[in-house]
């Protein structure tokens, strides 16, 4: 069911790139739920450094994407298992910051009737990423892990999934001393800076979000057979000769890939994070929740790497 589409509704966009002074507000037309799509009035919005990158740093304007969760308003021709009323969240590819988003139902499920839509935004994508990363690092019960970014969104989630998941050891690295206290909380053993000369090596996982210049010591943290799984958007490079001497490998993990490559797989994660959710094994943090109008300060607070857990916009 498509209805009309009603009145103007507000979107953010930048014309250039740069930092979150480019961001400015719109009203245009609301947008209509297309074949396979949802159209979701928006409860939550999420906010990930990936974007914020793509906006300082892109080749151009680019259209918002990010996890949205709210109201089923529409559903377009072909959908089946939602209707109009449902909570959902899911991705949406463009135009995510604005008060009305349209979802590819493939990628989209339901929300529990206890949750809400913020704690919706904060769980399911991130925690994919974080569920994903650690399986595809095959832990084996009693290994060390470390996680860097650990108070973000994934990181924090990462820290929370590997304790749950019977790891030995599980050390947060994160950017500033200030944040330990809040890693602690969620599960860590011990916290080291990024700056530290000793990271408290070897680690037989090290799941990393950062990438940059961070990725060069994550591969020395390794132990011997040592893995490390790269999820994060900062790029980097890595020596060979620093696997070779440790006999570690390391490993790519993008939630897309799977989401389409392999849904049912994706599926199976989500519920999966639900039903840790509702155990308290999975705690999503949200450190602040902002109003889509000022979404420029929610990149400013991820741009200066302050935000302890999920950035969330609220229309």
């Amino acid at each position: 069911m498509n209805p009309d589409r009603g009145g103007p509704v507000l979107r953010i966009r930048h014309d250039v790139n740069g930092g979150p002074e480019v961001l400015f507000a719109e009203h245009v037309d609301r947008p209509v739920a297309g074949p396979g799509e949802l159209l979701v009035r928006a409860e939550a919005i999420g906010v990930t450094l990936p974007t914020v990158r793509k906006v300082r740093d892109g080749d151009g304007p680019v259209s918002f994407g990010g996890e949205v969760a709210g109201e089923v308003v529409a559903t377009g021709p072909g959908v089946t298992g939602f209707a109009v009323g449902d909570r959902v969240t899911g991705l949406c590819f463009t135009d995510a910051y604005a008060e009305f988003a349209v979802l590819g139902a493939a990628l989209a499920s339901h929300v529990p009737d206890a949750a809400s839509a913020v704690q919706a935004v904060a769980l399911v994508r991130s925690g994919v990423v974080a569920r994903g990363a650690y399986g595809a690092a095959r832990v084996e019960p009693g290994e060390s892990v470390l996680v860097t970014a650990a108070a973000g969104a994934v990181g924090g989630l990462a820290v929370q999934y590997a304790r749950a998941a019977g790891a030995g050891r599980v050390v947060a690295a994160v950017s500033s001393a200030d944040k330990a206290g809040f890693v602690r909380g969620l599960g860590a053993d011990r916290v080291v800076l990024y700056e530290d000369a000793d990271w408290g090596a070897p680690y037989d996982v090290v799941l990393d979000g950062v990438g940059g210049d961070l990725l060069a010591p994550a591969v020395r943290a390794l132990a011997t057979g040592g893995r490390i799984v790269a999820y994060g958007s900062g790029g980097g490079t890595v020596e060979a000769y620093e696997l070779l001497v440790r006999g570690a490998s390391m490993i790519g993990f993008q939630m897309r890939a799977i989401a389409f490559g392999k849904p049912e797989l994706h599926d199976r994660w989500r519920r999966e994070l639900w039903e840790l959710h509702a155990a308290g094994a999975l705690r999503p943090a949200v450190h602040e929740e902002i109003p889509l109008a000022e979404a420029a300060r929610a990149h400013a607070v991820i741009e200066a790497r302050r935000n302890l857990g999920k950035v969330v916009l609220v229309p």
